[in-house]
């Protein structure tokens, strides 16, 4: 699955890769995935297909200006595991046994529970996320309205973000509150399908939420 072109060529490729993912094909995704919210994405697409997946990084190759920039995959976490590296040497072999293992002969992870089954303490975390995504929004727009430009960082002092996340979002262009309120249901709706993801860490997820409109906001 190559990425489309355009300001909604992420959103594109994500559609695309929802539409073929199967429990009989093996889809490649070799786009986009320099952001690690966007391999959570993909994870969280292959685990509601019912079906494994694995990472396979390809380091080298030069910073592009009109790519972000990569966050290293980590193989402690479920979104960046089973992770395998290509040698930087082309003529070295790709570890295939491993890759075909990790696709055809492990079983996929368990699909989560359905939130209508969770306890009253998820319902009342949802509401907290819910809450912490509209004051990053209002955030955002207050600082828009402040004169930050595009390319420099945002201030969130928001209540609920941890401290590393402050400051870390740089907007490319002049974002409308309308496309910042619908990414903002995209990602609750990814929480509520996906109730395990993340557990409750409101900070982890908050860090989470600047992550995905950064993927999705260039």
């Amino acid at each position: 699955v190559a990425e489309a072109g355009g300001s909604g060529g992420r959103a594109a490729l994500r559609a695309e890769t929802e539409r073929l993912l199967s429990r009989r094909d093996v889809v490649v995704v070799d786009a986009g995935n320099e952001l690690k919210s966007f391999r959570y994405e993909l994870y969280c697409l292959s685990k509601h297909a019912g079906t494994p997946h694995c990472l396979v990084w390809c380091p080298g190759g030069a910073p592009r200006s009109d790519r972000p920039p990569l966050e290293p995959p980590d193989g402690r976490h479920r979104w960046d595991w089973p992770l395998f590296s290509a040698p930087e040497d082309p003529t070295e072999p790709l570890p295939l046994r491993e890759i075909r293992a990790a696709l055809f002969e492990r079983r996929p992870p368990p699909p989560n529970k359905s939130t209508r089954s969770q306890p009253l303490q998820a319902a009342a975390f949802l509401h907290q996320l819910d809450r912490l995504t509209q004051d990053v929004v209002a955030a955002l727009m207050a600082a828009q309205r402040d004169g930050v430009q595009p390319g420099q960082p945002v201030p969130l002092a928001v209540e609920g973000l941890g401290q590393e996340s402050q400051g870390r979002l740089r907007l490319s262009r002049p974002v409308s509150l309308a496309e910042l309120s619908r990414l903002r249901r995209q990602f609750l709706s990814y929480a509520k399908m996906h109730p395990g993801e993340g557990g409750e860490n409101l900070p982890q997820l908050g860090s989470m939420f600047l992550q995905y409109l950064s993927s999705n906001l260039q």
